[in-house]
């Protein structure tokens, strides 16, 4: 079946479009400008080791196990206290990149369905991670199956990650949705037999439906490696239109009175306090959430972003 035929454009993407973000992912730097590792999508970071590095970053009191060849005599002389420098060396970290391609990404009111933002955000963060010289991965997970990409530092790993991308992508059209908890339980699973520990996970979707065991996987993965969340999320999921419509999938249909300013101001009400209540929830252990929307490109959020 030909999807592109029976759409409109941009309900789906193309292995030519997710291409066309390597470019894109030259714009701008997930970088910090001056501590590497206050970056959050860093492929490179910044550790402190006992040791000779690149960068010196401090000098410190001395304890057992620090490299005597980095005492610092005249501190020691001047303090009668022994010191010993510290520098800052670059490790690698590997990055998986976990894409949600389950039914509720098949959505969109304007200009991009979630999935579409969710293929661009995986693609451009890729290419820079690859471009900054490290080991990347991914996950593609649908209701119907999951697809593995072990990490490496490699163009064509990438691609094929792309091209799983848009495999899943485009069976939207026809897939039924599935249990999100138990998808997501099962896709974590597999992550726990490709990440040790130091790595970087980014999970990009919409997380709509979540509740207490899913933040309880999430915040497990978080124990030995980063996590950052994108949450993708459509205009009309915040705004509905100030007329009355009717909203359905295959099984319901609902009756939206857009017309009442009470229930739109009550419907953009709920949807802020459950953002605000999830991006909480998550910096409490330490994760950040990108908030991305469908309608503006991906690159230019970023570069508001960071």
């Amino acid at each position: 079946m030909d999807t592109k035929s029976t759409y409109p454009e941009n309900v789906f993407t193309s292995f030519k479009e997710l291409l066309k973000m390597e470019a894109l992912s030259h714009n701008f730097s997930f970088l910090a400008r001056k501590h590497k590792s206050n970056s959050i999508l860093a492929g490179k970071h910044a550790s402190r080791l006992r040791g000779r590095g690149l960068d010196f970053e401090e000098v410190r009191k001395y304890v057992n196990g620090d490299d005597i060849r980095n005492i610092d005599w005249k501190v020691t002389a001047r303090t009668q206290t022994t010191h010993t420098r510290v520098y800052t060396e670059e490790k690698e970290r590997p990055v998986l990149i976990v894409v949600d391609h389950s039914k509720s990404m098949f959505f969109g009111s304007q200009v991009r369905t979630k999935a579409v933002v969710a293929a661009e955000l995986a693609a451009i963060a890729a290419f820079r991670i690859l471009n900054e010289g490290d080991r990347v991965g991914g996950v593609v997970y649908a209701d119907k199956g999951i697809d593995m990409i072990y990490p490496k530092r490699d163009r064509k790993n990438i691609l094929k990650f792309l091209n799983e991308i848009v495999k899943r992508n485009h069976e939207l059209a026809e897939s039924e949705s599935a249990s999100f908890e138990d998808s997501l339980k099962e896709v974590i699973q597999k992550i726990k037999n490709i990440v040790t520990h130091d790595f970087l996970i980014i999970i990009i979707s919409d997380f709509l439906r979540y509740h207490p065991k899913t933040i309880k996987t999430i915040k497990h993965l978080k124990l030995h490696n980063d996590l950052i969340l994108a949450k993708v999320n459509d205009p009309m999921e915040r705004e509905i239109p100030e007329e009355n419509i009717v909203a359905g999938d295959a099984e319901t249909q609902i009756r939206l009175r857009g017309k009442s300013k009470e229930l739109r101001n009550r419907f953009k009400s709920e949807f802020d306090t459950e953002l605000s209540s999830f991006k909480e929830e998550m910096l409490r252990y330490g994760i950040p959430v990108l908030n991305l929307n469908t309608v503006e490109p991906v690159d230019e959020q970023l570069k508001k972003m960071f």
